[in-house]
């Protein structure tokens, strides 16, 4: 009785791709550092549950988006598999994504709402055009910059020339993760080594990185966990 549930939880978070959901929090952690308004586990557990379901939100609304292609080239996954209804995820982007504004409500500054609608549009953007335009490959980079944008104008109201910097790096990292995922696809076969999987971890690693430059050398250890959190969850729930 219970082995049809546990499927389905799993089906789900591989739907979100929850082994991604570190890169967000040391995303979040590095944004509320360079805000320069100090450490606090409150803005820390709301903002970084808030973007992680918008992430997760927008990794649904890709599958619900890619349901047709999938269906083709990985039928193995959630939806195509029929492990996840078309219906049922609908659901669980909309209540991801109601939570995710919601959450924004707290914050400090009201402004994050706002952000945090441009976010949403973006990711709608992105899911929507990326199979048909080449371009929207700039959307998802867009998508991961403005995570820094959101935390940064919750909690200070602002966006300074920090979190910018760190924004923009994540821009062009993530720019990278999609060339080589669309040059990966466009292959008869897929790299030897797990390459995007790797690369997305990285991203956390680029987060310790800046916060150690910016901030303090401690703080590379944050993102070295990161890394190894989304590496290790690459494991149970692929992320790519």
């Amino acid at each position: 009785m219970n082995q049809v549930p546990r499927t389905l939880i799993k089906s789900y978070l591989e739907l979100c791709r929850v082994s991604n959901l570190p890169t967000v929090w040391t995303n979040v952690l590095a944004a509320l550092l360079l805000a320069g308004g100090g450490f606090s586990w409150r803005h820390y557990v709301v903002l970084a549950l808030s973007l992680s379901l918008f992430y997760s939100g927008g990794m649904c609304f890709n599958d619900l988006c890619d349901a047709g292609v999938d269906r083709l080239k990985r039928p193995s996954r959630p939806i195509p598999s029929g492990r996840v209804s078309t219906r049922g995820a609908r659901v669980f982007t909309i209540v991801l994504f109601s939570t995710a504004l919601s959450l924004l409500v707290v914050v400090p500054h009201p402004l994050a709402l706002l952000a945090g609608v441009i976010l949403l549009l973006l990711i709608i953007a992105y899911d929507t055009l990326h199979q048909s335009r080449y371009f929207s490959i700039l959307l998802m980079a867009g998508c991961r910059m403005t995570v820094f944008v959101v935390v940064a104008v919750a909690v200070s109201g602002t966006v300074g020339s920090s979190v910018i910097l760190a924004g923009c790096l994540q821009f062009g990292y993530v720019l990278l993760i999609s060339a080589v995922a669309r040059h990966e696809n466009r292959r008869s076969k897929p790299y030897a080594v797990p390459l995007v999987p790797i690369l997305l971890a990285g991203i956390s690693l680029l987060d310790g990185v800046v916060m150690a430059a910016l901030i303090s050398p401690v703080w590379l250890a944050a993102g070295i966990g990161g890394a190894v959190l989304t590496l290790a969850g690459q494991r149970f729930v692929r992320g790519d």
